[in-house]
Formats: C-alpha cells, structure tokens, sequence
C-alpha cells in the first residue's frame, strides 16, 4: 500500500537496507502510529511493494510479536479485493516485525473529505464497499477495530474510479496490551470510536458498523458528527450524546440514507445493522432509488478539470547480474589498454579475476533462486486462490444465515404481539365464562363461543408463527455450522500453506544474503579498479561509461553502496 510520499529528501538509514532477506526499502512513504510505510522492491522477482517496519517500543514485546503475527496471518486469510493484500508477514533476525503489503497509488479518504460534502451516489458507492470487505472479514472473524477515513484509499483498477481499499486490519489491536499504557485507558481514534470501545471493551463486529456510520455522516456532511478539542470530552459524546440528524447539515440528503446513517450510529450494539450482510442489502436498495452515478463526469464538467494524472510508476528495476559481466569485461578491457604489455599490478589483476569468478557464481545463484521464487509463488498463487474459493462461499453462506437470522426474529415478533392478542383474548373468554355460570343465556353462549373461537384462532396463528421461526433458526443454525466447518478448514488449509510459505522463504533468504555478500564482494572489486584505472587517461572512455553505470545502479538502489545491512 502507499501512502503520499514524504517530500523530506533528509537521510533515512534504512533506506537500501534489505529486510527480511528479500526486500529492499527504495523510499519512505510515510508514518502512522504503528511504524513506518517503506516503498520497497523484492530483490528476486522484481514487484514493488509496501512494507511497513513496526514502532521500535513495539519490537521488544514477545507477546506483541506472536499477536501480530496472528492478527496479520488472520486478516490475510480474508482475501478480499476491497482490503489490501498482505504478501508477507513476520520477523528478521534482528526482530524487527514487518509486514508486507501490495503497493497501491492513490489518495486517502480523509484527503477527499477535506475537500467538503461528496455527491450522495459517491459516498454511498464508497460506503457499499467498505461495507462488502467488512462483511467478508466479519465472517471469518476478523474486526479491523480502527476503522477511519486515514485507513481508506480510493484507488482507480481498470479504469473504475474510488475503487476503495482497506488498510491495517486487525493491527490496532497491538496496541490495547495493558502494559504499554495506564489501567482503563482507551485505545483508537476518538472521532471514529465506538461507544463499547470509548468504554474500554473490546471492539467486536458491531463497532466497525458504528464506524461505517460515522463515515458516511463525514463523507455526505463533510463533518464529524462529534467533536470537541478535549478527548475525554468527545469520547463521552461517544457513549452518550444522541448523533445529529445529517439532513440538519444538508437538505438534499435522501431520507432512506439519514435512516441508515443514524441506524449506524446507535448507543446500542444491538440496534444497530444486525451484521455486514443486513447493511448491505439496505445500500444496495438505497442504491437503485439514487441516480446512476455520473457524478464524476458532471464534476469535471463543471470546473473544467481533466481527470487526475496517474501516480509516476515506481523506477526501473536494477540491473542483474548479466551487467556484473558485462562491468567486468569493460574493466578488462580499460586494464588491457592501461597495461598493454599484460603487466598490470597483482591488485588489479586479482580484483579483474575476482569480479569475473563473482559474477558467474552470482549468475548460478539467480538461477538457483530464480527457481525458489517460482515455486514460493505458485505456493502463494495456491493460498490466494483457495482463500478466495472459501471466503466466498462463507459469505454467500453467511449472507443467508443473516436474512434467515432476521426472518425468524421477525416471525417471532410477530408471535410475540398474537401472543398479547391472545392474553386478551383469554380474559374475554374467562369473563364469558363467568358469565355463562351466572346466567345461562343464548346470548352468553353464542358470547362463549366467540372467544373460544378468537382463542383458538390466535393460537393456531401464534403456532404458525412460531413454527416458522423455528424453521428458520434450525436453517440458520445448519448454516452456521457449514460456516464453521468452512472457517475450520480455511484456517488448517491456511496454517499448512504458511508453513510452506515460511520454509520457501526462509531458504531464499538464506541464498539472498549469499548473494549480497556477492553484491558487495563485486562492488569492493569495482571501487578498486575504478579509483586505480581512473588515472590511466587511455581507459578514461571506459571508465567513465562504467561509473556512469554504477552511478545508475546506486541511485535506483536506493544508494545501496551505502552498506545496506540485511534483515
């Protein structure tokens, strides 16, 4: 994932560096509150991605390593195309935590809400999708627990503009250990905190929902619905004060999107949206009461603008080691003009041998490597795949638990108000009954039967009622239990992967660091017979071709020749 770039071109000493065996940080991207977002570039297969350093006073906690480790593995096994993709997830043998994430070009949420109230259709597309990713991860029981504008991007994926992505799922988590702050503090964001969590709870299903809520109000408003400079302040306006009504702050807001809005905001857990799949099924149906969303075109229309300029493709990837070759046959070639006769000093012959013997172990290793690589990622390709297959058929599974969930508490509702139509009715039918004994009359029997008849109806309704929720809670308990098996064997499948995954890794970063010894072993070479040929005006030609070369590669490593340090 990416972030804006910072334009702070001050040295970062991990710039260059290579974690984990496998990645090289090229740029910083940017920091959050749990560590710092790296542009980086896999040495092997050459795919740029996000990797993300955890905070250094987070490293030294064992039991904060295996918690996100965990989380990270957990959320990956979501696999959704709304939430970003984890790549990779672990710990170098520095035990630095990192984690590594699909890089993404884009803007955040929060920079377009900035920017003032958005179009109805726009905000209710963005939230619909927030609200499918949720859906997924809820299902297999994953909470993000931090959801906020910061932690959306609008991406454009085959020419679909506010194509959102989700980021930092499950990691807020880390940061709720009661030994890295006082008893009963609260941890989140206060603006998107969820009563539960703004009284300390944990944060379930139901507070992501609440936090849907407070972005939709933000993105159709452009404000908070709470704030206040004073963080105790807003957090007990989380827990107690009632949200404002958006249609208060805009008037073209549709009635059916306030309703939700405000059903999102509910004190209450279990006012709320039942689950994901219930919100769903409303934003979808708010969908087809808005207009087709052309809200895009009829912006730049308006002000003339032309669509925003893609995001500058990341820089080419450094030359392998067929240029260790071709650097070494220059550097004969400057060695041979420089010393015609053959007599080059013993340093300078040796170091032109050792470049050569370098680069033919370093063009054995790429393919030994290269090998490792293919296979790492048809591993990787399998899990995605398998993840996916499963993920979908729990949320189509769990989509319908719901509606079945929602179907028998209706009709138990329904039995619930004959119920008290039948409580009324049995008093009637106990005072004709009285009645009856007092008096014995036409009337008072033709009076009895009545009610017996009002009773015996209303039972036989109430039964029906009650059958068919029962019907539908041992349809939704089936449901559940395929669900289960599902999640069961999605979790075996994916700890069986992961091992296989970790041991590929392990192997290539073993051969990697092998290789980077080769890289500066080539390097040291080169210094030396660039400084000591640089004096030989006849090889200037060459060498200034093979510094400029050099040059190139020291820049597009992000000046590797510093002595990046591996992970």
């Amino acid at each position: 994932m990416a972030r804006t770039q910072t334009s702070s071109r001050s040295r970062d000493p991990y710039l260059g560096k290579v974690v984990a065996g496998r990645y090289r940080l090229e740029a910083r991207l940017g920091e959050g509150g749990m560590g710092v977002v790296y542009r980086a570039r896999h040495v092997l297969i050459d795919r740029v991605v996000a990797l993300k350093l955890i905070r250094p006073d987070l490293r030294g906690e064992t039991h904060l390593r295996a918690w996100m480790l965990r989380e990270a593995r957990a959320a990956n096994r979501v696999d959704h195309a709304h939430i970003v993709d984890i790549h990779d997830v672990g710990e170098t043998e520095d035990g630095e935590l990192y984690l590594v994430m699909e890089y993404l070009t884009g803007i955040a949420l929060s920079t377009e809400i900035s920017k003032g109230q958005m179009p109805i259709t726009r905000a209710v597309d963005i939230l619909e999708q927030m609200c499918a990713a949720l859906s997924r991860a809820h299902d297999l029981g994953v909470v993000h627990r931090d959801l906020k504008s910061d932690n959306i991007m609008l991406t454009n994926r085959g020419g679909r503009a506010d194509f959102v992505k989700i980021l930092d799922f499950g990691l807020a988590a880390l940061t709720r250990d009661p030994r890295l702050a006082p008893k009963g503090a609260v941890f989140g964001t206060p603006e998107y905190m969820s009563p539960e969590q703004a009284r300390g709870e944990d944060a379930v299903a139901a507070s992501d929902l609440y936090a849907l809520g407070i972005l939709f109000f933000e993105m159709m408003t452009g404000q908070l619905p709470f704030r206040s400079s004073d963080r105790e302040t807003l957090l007990e306006m989380q827990r107690s004060a009632p949200a404002p009504k958006p249609r208060q702050l805009r008037q073209d807001v549709p009635e059916q999107a306030e309703q939700i809005c405000l059903r999102l905001l509910e004190k209450k857990k279990d006012a709320r949206f039942r689950d994901g799949h219930h919100l769903q099924e409303e934003l979808k149906r708010l969908q087809r009461a808005l207009p087709s969303n052309v809200w895009e075109v009829r912006a730049q229309q308006a002000s003339g603008d032309a669509p925003p300029a893609p995001s500058a493709p990341p820089p080419a990837p450094t030359p392998g080691v067929v240029e260790w070759s071709r650097r070494a046959a220059n550097f004969l070639r400057a060695t041979a003009r420089a010393y015609p006769n053959g007599r080059a000093p013993d340093e300078i012959r040796k170091a032109a041998e050792r470049m050569w013997d370098l680069a033919a172990r370093a063009s054995r290793l790429e393919g030994e490597l290269a090998s490792h690589s293919r296979k790492l990622e048809a591993i990787g390709k399998r899990g995605r795949a398998l993840r996916a297959e499963i993920g979908r058929k729990v949320e189509e599974l769990a989509g319908e638990e719901s509606r079945a969930t929602r179907d028998a508490l209706a009709e138990r509702e329904r039995a619930a108000r004959i119920g008290a139509l039948r409580s009324q009715a049995e008093r009637e039918l106990a005072q004709a009954r009285q009645a009856v004994q007092g008096r014995a009359t036409a009337e008072g029997y033709q009076a009895l039967g009545a009610a017996q008849a009002k009773m015996d109806t209303l039972a036989q309704v109430m039964g029906d009622y009650e059958r068919r929720a029962r019907e539908r809670e041992q349809y939704a308990a089936s449901l559940r239990k395929q669900i289960d098996e599902l999640k069961a064997q999605l979790q075996r499948y994916s700890e069986a992967l992961e091992n296989d995954l970790q041991a590929g890794r392990d192997r290539i970063a073993t051969r990697v660091r092998e290789a980077l010894g080769y890289e500066k072993s080539f390097m040291d070479a080169s210094a030396v017979l660039l400084e000591h040929l640089s004096a030989r005006p006849e090889s200037r030609e060459l060498l200034e071709d093979i510094a400029k070369q050099m040059a190139e590669e020291r820049a597009a490593q992000g000046h590797h020749s510093s002595g990046g340090k591996t992970g």
